[in-house]
């Protein structure tokens, strides 16, 4: 996939975060099972490539989260509660792992990688 500023087309089981209010269910989702997070930038190529990975091995970790996809040019103000709400600083790409309603983990740009994932879901068993 090269960078496009055209619209993601997602994966059948992930959740498109469109509006503020979907934060408090994704947050009571992260109660029962991990929720991954990726906000991604249209506009970046660096995030189109890391969109990109977390595609192609998406088949490794689908079992394992649940997963939340947010256009953060769409929707910056939901960018912003994120920041807020789990005290990270706000990056593009960038990955969140949420577990119980807090970040536990959270990379961006070349760190958001399917094999980073793995591995932090092995140390928080």
């Amino acid at each position: 996939m090269f960078f496009s500023n055209k619209a993601v087309k997602l994966m059948e089981d992930w959740h498109e975060l469109i509006d503020i209010n979907q934060l408090s269910d994704m947050k009571e989702c992260s109660m029962h099972n991990k929720v991954l997070l990726f906000k991604h930038s249209t506009r970046c190529p660096v995030s189109a490539f890391a969109l990109n990975r977390l595609q192609q091995g998406w088949d490794q970790i689908a079992d394992k989260v649940d997963f939340f996809f947010l256009d953060l040019i769409k929707y910056r103000s939901i960018s912003n509660q994120i920041a807020q709400d789990f005290g990270v600083q706000h990056q593009s790409p960038q990955l969140l792992l949420i577990d119980r309603g807090k970040s536990i983990f959270d990379c961006s740009h070349e760190s958001v990688d399917v094999d980073v994932v793995l591995e932090q879901l092995h140390r928080s068993r």
